[in-house]
């Protein structure tokens, strides 16, 4: 339709480890090779579609449900999407990429250690569970359970941003115009 075959690329991972720094570089490289994009990612989701949903288990499934649906639509409409969301559970990510369909669908996974993404901890997420462990966040009380085909290793610090979208980039398995 728009010249272009459409994927979701989902890209995954703790708070703090970069997946939506990548994302928004990844989306500009994509824009020089002419390459229609729509970046979806957890702030500004929750700030609209999913304004509705807080972050019990329930509502984090939901939520990837519904980023899911809008991802495929998209999809339809020959865009590529990219989206960055923490996604912890196997479950759910199957379900999205059920959702989507396994041939449109590139989940990459962001690995970056614990302990750097609490020092990068802008949202003060990481400083409020450990202040009070009741707090339901997933990325310290459950394990990522995570399996991908590709994976980012941010620990490297002579991997350099435009370095790293590049990765996703070539990883991309369509024609780069």
């Amino acid at each position: 339709q728009l010249g272009q075959q459409p994927k979701t690329i989902r890209l995954t991972g703790l708070s703090g480890s970069g997946k939506s720094t990548i994302v928004n570089e990844l989306e500009k490289r994509l824009f020089i090779y002419g390459k229609k994009t729509m970046v979806l990612d957890g702030d500004n989701v929750r700030m609209g579609l999913n304004k509705n949903l807080g972050f019990s288990e329930a509502d984090r499934v939901e939520n990837i449900r519904r980023i899911a649906e809008v991802s495929k639509l998209m999809n339809d409409a020959g865009l590529i999407v990219l989206t960055s969301f923490i996604s912890p559970f196997r479950k759910d990510r199957r379900n999205a990429k059920e959702i989507v369909g396994k041939d449109s669908f590139i989940e990459i996974y962001i690995s970056t250690p614990l302990e750097e993404c609490e020092k990068r901890d802008v949202k003060g997420l990481y400083k409020k569970y450990r202040r009070n462990c009741r707090v339901y966040f997933f990325e310290i009380k459950e394990v990522f359970m995570i399996r991908t085909v590709f994976r980012i290793y941010k620990k490297r610090q002579y991997m350099v941003l435009r370095q790293k979208s590049y990765a996703v980039l070539f990883y991309i398995p369509y024609e780069k115009t």
